[in-house]
């Protein structure tokens, strides 16, 4: 009974931790770029007196790569990226990257986001834009353009997910090794005017969500059960 119980605690503890995956996946619904977490699960075997018992254990998080919808807005310092890849965003934490291209031109001329971080280009270096040249046009390899003349170029970064990756402010994540410059690629590019929405199904989610919280339930039902047993039989073997 001791391994049932150690059993359905590892089968809670996965659950919980889906849980709150999920849970954050739908607060972020309608966060820009944003692009949902999912968890993987692995088998750990546990030899005992009894045999060898089969648990739950929490095989890391990664990011669901699929692409969002993307939205227009006419907004020519807004960006979508088609196909794979992200955008450079110098923050506090060193260069992280984002699907979100809602940007901005600070007092100064430099590109940023919403938020104040400095968008880079493929090199790493901010990006400048001069208010008196013109409108911003933007190519599909993400060069910008100011009066038919090249006034920088938006980093496009090649990163792989699916690995444990932290999360940074709004829809961005952290790197866990460094991002490879896009160049020279057919199958990734930047449409200007648009904007793309996050990749979370919310009713697929708030399926699961509620599946899991029955799993939850029921495992907590069957631990139950279990300790009530365990009680009976120490009071039977007790005399009482």
């Amino acid at each position: 009974m001791k391994e049932s119980l150690q059993i359905g605690l590892s089968a809670q503890m996965a659950i919980e931790k889906r849980m709150e995956t999920l849970a954050d996946n739908v607060a972020n619904v309608n966060t820009v770029g944003f692009r949902a977490t999912r968890m993987r699960f692995e088998e750990a075997l546990s030899k005992t007196e009894t045999g060898e018992n089969s648990f739950v254990k929490e095989g890391g998080t990664f990011v669901d790569t699929r692409n969002g919808a993307l939205t227009e807005t006419g907004n020519s310092f807004d960006f979508a990226i088609r196909g794979d890849g992200w955008f450079g965003i110098q923050s506090d934490q060193g260069l992280v990257l984002t699907r979100d291209g809602r940007f901005t031109v600070s007092n100064d001329g430099e590109l940023q986001t919403l938020n104040g971080h400095p968008v880079v280009d493929a090199g790493g270096a901010p990006i400048r834009i001069d208010g008196a040249a013109g409108p911003v046009e933007a190519g599909q390899d993400g060069v910008l353009y100011q009066n038919g003349r090249i006034a920088g170029s938006l980093g496009l970064f090649s990163y792989d997910p699916t690995g444990e990756v932290g999360r940074a402010e709004g829809s961005a994540i952290i790197p866990a090794s460094a991002p490879e410059p896009i160049v020279d690629r057919n199958d990734a590019g930047v449409v200007q005017g648009f904007i793309e929405e996050s990749n979370v199904d919310p009713i697929r989610e708030m399926t699961q969500l509620i599946s899991l919280q029955r799993r939850f339930e029921s495992v907590n039902s069957l631990m139950t059960r279990t300790t009530d047993k365990t009680d009976d039989a120490v009071k039977f073997l007790g005399g009482r």
